[in-house]
């Protein structure tokens, strides 16, 4: 299942015809009740539905053959920790049950794409927004529609006020679109250039990291950071001290002009702040590392 993606601006686009959801800093996420079960499904195309059993339990109560594309979040503190949430997409079949419990997520929805067997993605932006609400309202947490506003006004004000709860900006779509799967059609906002991400794994060694390896919001899967400074290698270490997985230590992971990397993998992940990067080129630079991640 291809996603539909968003292209970056720096002002907040204003006109007729327009919707506005937040953006939740969260674990992206397509939702298929097959007539039989459910399977979620990473960006990536990764299955991790075993890492998830609270939502899939939920999603059971959808109709059959209905697919909805969203961001899976955890709440901790009153805001959303997206390091939380890669420690429940990454969490094995055994640990995920103890987890859901102690650490249970949520699902924003943003689009339903199927209903009930019908495809719904040649289908006005307006027209499937309507039918998500009416489908997910009944049922209530942890299934939610994300807010929405055709308020360019309200809009603003709730990108000025919800970054204290995790919300990293705003998604701007247009209300007559059809689902572009695949594509950047639509945009987004975000309140600066940076972003948390989860740095689930580090290059070099425990006393002396060179990089450390994020999974960054709506991709799941893992990039090399850039070369860390002196500063943040002496934090970064101080920070693995007693956080390397006991079953499985190493992978490895592409960086760009290097090829395949071995690296050590984190448990729980850190959370750092990061400048931010849609893609692999250039590679994302670590700012800080967070001292409550």
């Amino acid at each position: 299942m291809r996603v539909a993606l968003a292209a970056p601006v720096r002002a907040l686009p204003r006109g007729a015809g327009l919707a506005y959801e937040p953006k939740f800093d969260g674990h992206r996420v397509v939702v298929l009740r097959t007539a039989d079960d459910v399977v979620l499904q990473a960006r990536s195309g990764r299955v991790i539905t075993a890492a998830f059993p609270d939502l899939a339990a939920a999603a059971r109560q959808l109709p059959p053959e209905t697919t909805l594309d969203g961001e899976v979040v955890v709440w901790h503190d009153g805001r959303t920790d997206f390091a939380l949430v890669q420690r429940r997409a990454a969490a094995t079949s055994a640990r995920a049950a103890a987890l859901a419990r102690t650490l249970p997520a949520s699902y924003a929805a943003f689009d339903v794409l199927d209903l009930a067997g019908l495809d719904l993605r040649p289908r006005a932006y307006e027209q499937r927004r309507a039918l998500l609400v009416d489908l997910l309202l009944p049922l209530g947490p942890p299934l939610q529609p994300v807010p929405m506003t055709t308020d360019p006004d309200l809009a603003a004000t709730w990108y000025e006020t919800l970054p204290a709860s995790g919300i990293e900006g705003l998604v701007i779509k247009r209300l007559d679109q059809p689902y572009p799967a695949g594509r950047r059609a639509w945009r987004k906002l975000r309140h600066t250039d940076t972003t948390d991400a989860a740095a689930v794994g580090w290059t070099g060694t425990a006393h002396r990291p060179s990089a450390l390896v994020l999974v960054l919001p709506d991709d799941d899967t893992p990039v090399v950071s850039s070369p860390l400074t002196g500063a943040l290698r002496t934090a970064a270490a101080e920070a693995l001290a007693g956080r390397e997985h006991p079953a499985e230590a190493a992978g490895t992971v592409t960086a760009v002009g290097l090829g395949e990397l071995p690296y050590r993998l984190l448990d729980p992940p850190l959370t750092v702040e990061v400048r931010h990067a849609t893609t692999r080129h250039p590679p994302p630079e670590v700012l800080r590392i967070r001292a409550d991640g």
